[in-house]
């Protein structure tokens, strides 16, 4: 169980679950005080209903309630991240990507995604067993794949992928996590200003040819940041922890392993099962309002927990349970309202190649350790592993 006191109540876990203390919240008759990794104080929402209510209105709770993020030049590094903005900002943001992320251009990707996921899988098998499935791939299946479409060098990708942990590594002291930040902004401007000079056929030349003329540099380094971070933090993550879910239980690994048409409804229960994202940018309430008939002050910060809410008995029966054989349960994993996850088609697209593919492959796969000895990672803003150790 990872509950050391440095880590916020909310990103505490016991292993795949929300700790207790914060799923029994959702029967507390307030919503209870925590303090945040920047040190403020927030209300913790847990329920699925208050969750959606929240995450479903941008007039009453705002995500630009955290002070500005200053860089070394003096802009503001919220620049861009659609996830720090509210409409009409965000609204503005989010049409220009929406084209890229549409599930008839992902479906377009699914032949090189599979060419991705098969090459790592050639590789893991000519090496030979043991392997670490997070190093060899969780992490690189979604990391060349966000790098393609981004197009960042793949060269680069241990680089980028050491920042993009570390900023989220709330273990690390601010001061550490802000100089990362700092050079990974510096990485993405040298990107932004290559494409700007020579625009190529990915998504960040589309961006420069159809829409430099509406997006300063700034916003564009903070789009690429963004994108680059979430597409393949998230989706790694979903991928070890996801299979060391259907490795606990081999009767679930046999349905997504044998039957096609039950790949698509367990990808479904292991994002709610899982929810690897802890909670997304906490909400500023707007003015006096109600949360679930419970009052909340204006200026208040709100923290929602997105794994408690997926696990909420008064969403889904036997919650803590995983059963991919359930009739899809309602979920918050990709969030819900104008900020619902912008690249949910492209992980599901990952997540439905990739789990098959690797279950089919190695029939026998096992963990090379046992499961007390599993390490998760416990203080970073996406839930996962650090390792995980598997034969077949």
């Amino acid at each position: 169980m990872s509950t050391t006191p440095t880590i916020p109540r909310h990103m505490q876990r016991d292993r795949f679950a929300p700790v207790p203390e914060t799923q029994a919240a959702r029967d507390e008759d307030d919503f209870p005080t925590i303090r945040t990794s920047l040190g403020t104080t927030a209300r913790l929402i847990t329920r699925y209903a208050d969750v959606r209510e929240v995450l479903g209105d941008a007039e009453r709770f705002s995500n630009e309630g955290l002070p500005p993020l200053p860089t070394p030049d003096g802009e503001d590094r919220r620049a861009g991240n659609l996830l720090a903005t509210d409409p009409p900002e965000h609204t503005r943001l989010r049409r220009l990507l929406t084209g890229e992320f549409t599930v008839k251009r992902i479906r377009r990707l699914e032949p090189r995604i599979t060419e991705i996921v098969d090459e790592h899988l050639d590789a893991m098998e000519a090496a030979g067993p043991p392997a670490d499935l997070v190093s060899a791939f969780a992490l690189p299946v979604p990391s060349l794949v966000i790098c393609e479409l981004l197009g960042v060098p793949y060269a680069d990708r241990d680089d980028f992928q050491t920042r993009s942990t570390r900023q989220i590594d709330l273990s690390l002291s601010l001061e550490e996590r802000g100089r990362v930040a700092a050079e990974s902004r510096a990485y993405m401007g040298e990107l932004v200003d290559r494409a700007r000079s020579a625009p190529g056929d990915d998504m960040l030349g589309m961006l420069i040819r159809e829409h430099g003329d509406d997006l300063t540099r700034s916003e564009l380094i903070g789009i690429a940041s963004l994108l680059l971070i979430a597409g393949h933090e998230t989706t790694a993550n979903m991928l070890g922890l996801g299979t060391l879910a259907l490795l606990r239980a081999p009767d679930q690994l046999a349905h997504v392993r044998d039957e096609p048409d039950a790949v698509a409804p367990a990808i479904e229960e292991l994002l709610r099962f899982l929810s690897v994202v802890h909670s997304g940018i906490p909400r500023s309430v707007r003015h006096d309002t109600t949360v679930g008939g419970r009052p909340v002050a204006a200026g208040e910060l709100l923290v929602l927990s997105l794994p408690a809410a997926n696990r909420d008995p008064a969403a889904t029966d036997h919650p803590d349970d995983l059963d991919v054989t359930r009739a899809v349960a309602p979920h918050v994993a990709f969030g819900h309202g104008v900020h619902h996850c912008l690249g949910a088609p492209l992980a599901r697209a990952e997540m439905a190649v990739a789990f098959p593919a690797l279950l089919r492959r190695f029939p026998g796969l096992a963990l090379g350790i046992p499961f007390d000895e599993v390490e998760f990672r416990s203080a970073t803003v996406v839930h996962g592993l650090r390792a995980l150790p598997v034969t077949w």
